[in-house]
Order: structure tokens, then sequence, then C-alpha cells
């Protein structure tokens, strides 16, 4: 389709897919349906693409993992697999103490699940984060132990808390109910949790505790659980089921995901999964907050479009 030769053209001139003839070097490149001039370079996660003769020529550094945990029990795991899970407990987010009880591991994020609103749905309302290799117990919203020299530090960016690891983990929270976790890619294959276990493949991230693969995220998240005296999550909330005169507003509002305020990103990042999220989490969030719920569902989408290079400026006076 896209810079052949052929009939088409005179001799030594390629079919540019677009109706023109050009020289080879000058063919263009495809990308999400895109297309680019030879000589454009692009960004695809932390490597550069450049488009030469009609090929993308890319340079092969290994990226940092992030998994997502966002509004009422959403998770976008390092590999990509998007899921939910409404959990009440303390549930293992990530961590590289894997395989049998001996294995030496550096840390153990751990997301602390509540519920938020009246339907069942339930959000993280903290992070623990335990650096090094310890059997004390104590922790504080950051515990370092003693173990392994892990350092560690904290800032603030625009509305983010970053805390940054010399290990290669890193946390990201939005001060509200949006947690990223950015994983070196020293970790690939090597963790295990909520968040998968980050080895470029999405069809085995629902890895149990046990190591086993499951295909029901209600059991695998089930099998992260700190304390065996949480109840088991038994079936899947739904919330718009539960409170069907919200439903309507939410879909209204979280019809902007879908909109052409995003349409440069539709054809990076699958819109679907995070329009229904945002209507999920517009329903749930019956006992105030509904405004907060709904923009911090948006804004995950806008996340996911500023790492494929789809900046969008969707914030307004009226809109978050």
């Amino acid at each position: 389709t896209e810079c052949v030769s052929g009939c088409v053209c005179p001799k030594g001139l390629f079919d540019d897919g677009r109706g023109g003839c050009v020289e080879q070097k000058h063919c263009p490149c495809v990308h999400n349906n895109e297309w680019y001039p030879s000589g454009q370079k692009i960004k695809v996660d932390c490597n550069t693409c450049t488009c030469q003769e009609g090929f993308w020529k890319c340079t092969d550094d290994v990226c940092y993992g992030t998994c997502m945990i966002y509004g009422s029990g959403h998770y976008n795991t390092f590999d990509g697999k998007f899921y939910d899970f409404d959990g009440r407990c303390e549930y293992v987010a990530t961590q590289d103490f894997c395989g049998d009880k001996n294995s030496s591991g550096s840390f153990s994020i751990i997301t602390e699940n509540v519920p938020c609103g009246t339907t069942g749905v339930t959000c993280s309302k903290a992070i623990k984060i335990f650096l090094g290799v310890s059997d004390d117990s104590q922790y504080i919203s950051v515990i370092k132990d003693v173990g392994d020299d892990v350092q560690y530090w904290n800032r603030t960016v625009g509305l983010y808390l970053v805390i940054e690891a010399s290990n290669g983990v890193m946390l990201i929270w939005d001060k509200k109910t949006t947690v990223f976790i950015k994983l070196s890619p020293i970790y690939k294959g090597k963790v295990c949790g909520l968040c998968g276990n980050f080895d470029d493949k999405a069809n085995n991230d629902f890895t149990t505790r046990s190591g086993l693969q499951e295909s029901n995220p209600l059991n695998f998240g089930n099998s992260w659980k700190q304390s065996p005296t949480c109840p088991d999550v038994t079936e899947e909330v739904k919330p718009c089921d539960l409170k069907p005169h919200r439903r309507s507003w939410a879909e209204k509002e979280c019809s902007i995901i879908e909109s052409d305020v995003f349409k440069i990103c539709h054809s990076k990042v699958n819109a679907r999964p995070f329009y229904e999220a945002c209507v999920h989490d517009a329903c749930s969030c019956d006992s105030g907050g509904d405004c907060e719920c709904f923009c911090s569902a948006v804004a995950a989408y806008a996340q996911e479009c500023i790492k494929a290079e789809a900046c969008v400026f969707w914030r307004t006076p009226d809109i978050c």
C-alpha cells in the first residue's frame, strides 16, 4: 500500500500510497494511521524512530515500565492490561519478592483500598513503599527498612508528588486517587502483584500469588491481599446499575474522551476502556466529589495520550 513500485508510477519512482509518485528516498512512513515524511522523527515510549525510505529505524533503548492505579479500582498494568478490581483490603501493587519465600528483593509497594461512595466501589487511600529487606513491620507512607542501602528522594512536580528511590523504583501520586508506579527495565519479568509481571506480555499478567495463571480479575486480585481475614471480592460492582439516575449525566460528561477534543489520540490509545471507567467512576462518586472523580478519569486518558506523543489541552474554566 505505502511506497511500492508497480505499474502506477514511472520506472524508478514509487507509489507513496496517497496518489503520488516519489523517489525511494522520499517515501513516507505510517504510524497509527498517520503519514510521516522521510526524515521525520517521532517518539515511541523512550525510543526515537526516524522515517527512512518508507521504513522506521528506531533506537532500541529498554524503557521504564509504568503501572497506573486510579479512580474506583482501575488498573493498567506495566504491560498494558486494563482491568477493574474493587477489593477492600491492603494488596500488593508490585514487588520483586516473587517465587519462593526465600527470594531476595529490594522493594514492595502496597495499596490500601477503602470504599468510596455508597455503591461498593473502592479507591486507593494509601500507598506504602517498603525499601530494602527487613522483618521490621513498622511502616509509614514511605518505609525505609534496614538491609540493602536504598536511598530515596521526594519532590513536588506540578500537581504530583514524586518519590524516587536509588533502586530504580519511582512513585508518582496526584494527591487524590491516581498513582503511577514506574520501574527500571532491570525489573523486567522479575516483579509480581496487581500491576502484573512487566515482561512485555499482557496475556500472563493475571499471575496469582501462588504462580498460577488466572483469567478472572477477581480471583487474581484476591490472591494478592495482604491479610487473609479480608473478605474476597465475589462480584463486579456496577455502580450505574445501582444508581441509574446518574448514568445519563455520567455518559454525557465522559463523552469528552471519545469526542473531537481527543481526536489526535484516538488512533494511538484506545479510548473505550477509559470512557467506560469514567462512566463507572462518575456513577459511583455519590458522596460528594463527583466532579473530582470525573476529572481524574479524564486525566488518566490524557496521561496515556501524552505517553503516546499526543498532547491534548482538554482542561477549560468549565471542565476541571
